[in-house]
């Protein structure tokens, strides 16, 4: 399918720059109790080690090249195998993702790399990798990480607490987010987790190949550019408001990336709200931009949000320039951007917003 070309631009550019290094990727050693093979990515620079990387409890200092890496949250478990390191463990996907408790760009990454079947079973998918994975739907697995005896634990997008930290850092090193919970721009996750694993050139040039491609896919649809946006989530005849999401978070961070501007009634409101700011329903009328972004459970909610007395007056709305995506995958592509999800999602979401944005200005 056309987004796994492009997921596999941006993976393939990955492959092409470690092999620059003459060194290959993926399991290596045996498999321990509750986690994977042992996982050692040899095109690291040891030279880089120890390293010490800031973040929002101080600061943490790594000793040598981490040979066993465990993730939290999301998002980092996906740059890690972009750059090329398998974790060896990392928490299920239980929103969004596929039959694997994975999701498909991650999978496919596997699949490149040539890890997907091992002595611990065939198929797909990182339990198919010998990757261990825990459930956080009730907080960090604190117990499913260190069954994995990691040398260092990546949460570089997370929503830590203290005393999260604390605790996780009685494991092992951990690289927590460097200021707003569930703030972290895809970007600096890449340059945080690629300097902790000793890959800090080959995460820079991920990063500027990422976004080449975005660029490149979105001049494509040439209607979106300059466009306002507002991205929220609606919730129709509950009356109980919205969650709009500000310039910190990554779904907004990838409209921007597009072309598109957020809008002023947004970046006026947000000064001191974290990654999402609430907006009374009461209100709707006032959120003015040209296109509305949102994800509804499917087709009945899009027209529920288009007929709720309240919501139905966003103007983007009103316009029938709203996009309302119910594809969760897809939604959790742009939620938790990453190197490996945001090529993946362009085919499908890149012609919505077209759509959207020819709406728009039919309107004006």
């Amino acid at each position: 399918m056309p987004r796994f070309r492009l997921q596999g631009v941006v993976a393939t550019a990955a492959v092409a720059l470690l092999s620059l290094s003459a060194c290959s990727t993926g399991p290596a050693g045996g498999t321990t109790e509750g986690g994977a093979e042992d996982t050692q990515s040899t095109s690291a620079n040891p030279d880089a080690f120890p390293v010490t990387i800031e973040h929002k409890f101080g600061k943490t200092t790594i000793k040598e090249q981490p040979e066993r890496v465990a993730t939290v949250s999301w998002v980092n478990a996906d740059v890690s195998l972009a750059l090329g390191v398998v974790p060896v463990g990392m928490p299920l996907q239980e929103w969004g993702g596929n039959e694997n408790k994975s999701t498909p760009w991650f999978d496919a990454r596997l699949a490149e790399m040539g890890v997907t079947e091992t002595a611990q079973g065939e198929g797909s998918g990182p339990k198919a990798a010998g990757i261990a994975m825990y459930s956080e739907a009730d907080g960090i697995n604190f117990e499913g990480v260190a069954k994995t005896t990691p040398d260092v634990i990546l949460a570089a997008y997370s929503g830590l607490t203290k005393e999260d930290y604390e605790k996780l850092s009685k494991i092992a090193p951990v690289v927590a987010y460097p200021k707003v919970a569930f703030g972290t721009p895809w970007q600096k996750t890449t340059t945080m987790i690629g300097k902790a694993l000793g890959k800090p050139e080959q995460a820079e040039q991920l990063v500027e190949d990422t976004e080449k491609l975005v660029q490149t896919e979105a001049a494509k649809y040439p209607a979106i550019e300059g466009k306002t946006f507002i991205y929220g989530n609606l919730e129709p005849n509950s009356g109980t408001g919205m969650n709009i999401y500000t310039s910190k978070d990554n779904r907004s961070r990838f409209l921007t990336s597009l072309g598109m501007e957020m809008a002023p009634v947004v970046r006026k409101a947000e000064e001191k709200s974290g990654f999402y700011l609430q907006w009374s329903a009461e209100r709707a009328d006032e959120l003015k931009s040209d296109i509305f972004v949102t994800w509804v459970p499917g087709e009945k909610t899009k027209q529920a949000i288009k007929a709720d007395p309240l919501l139905g007056q966003i103007p983007a709305i009103k316009n029938d320039a709203l996009v309302a995506d119910s594809d969760n995958t897809l939604t959790l592509a742009i939620s938790a951007a990453s190197p490996l999800s945001l090529p993946w999602a362009l085919d499908e979401f890149l012609p919505q917003l077209g759509e959207a944005a020819k709406a728009a200005e039919k309107a004006k």
